[in-house]
């Protein structure tokens, strides 16, 4: 009782029996050719989907950088055009010959006959 007899039992030969066996063999060899077909499908999934994703992420990146370059540009080109604008109001103002007597006599403290200046000191802007 404690060891199981193994029973001797002989198959038939017959051509049914050797169809399906062979059935049988081609089925598994079907099954395992499937696994593997589709591991090696999966496997060059993930890694179209890794290099899709590793993809995605460096041009978000670069294009994130790109608009911090772009809004970092936008506002230099509007401080740069403010400043073209004061410079046009004072290639104007140069051109009148009151604004420049005007300007060397603040300036360079020239004066005109019988004219005297005094430099009252401008009180300093508290930070």
């Amino acid at each position: 009782m404690g060891a199981e007899q193994q029973k001797a039992v002989s198959k038939i030969q017959t051509a049914y029996v050797q169809q399906q066996e062979y059935a049988e063999i081609a089925s598994a060899r079907r099954k395992k050719l499937l696994l593997r077909r589709l591991s090696l499908f999966f496997v060059f999934a993930c890694l179209l989907s890794y290099f899709m994703i590793s993809s995605y992420l460096s041009q978000t990146r670069i294009l994130e950088a790109k608009v911090a370059e772009k809004r970092k540009l936008d506002h230099q080109l509007a401080d740069l055009k403010k400043q073209e604008k004061i410079l046009k109001e004072n290639i104007v103002k140069l051109n009148d010959d009151d604004y420049i007597a005007k300007l060397a006599r603040k300036e360079y403290f020239f004066s005109d006959k019988n004219e005297i200046i005094f430099n009252i000191p401008e009180e300093k802007k508290e930070k």
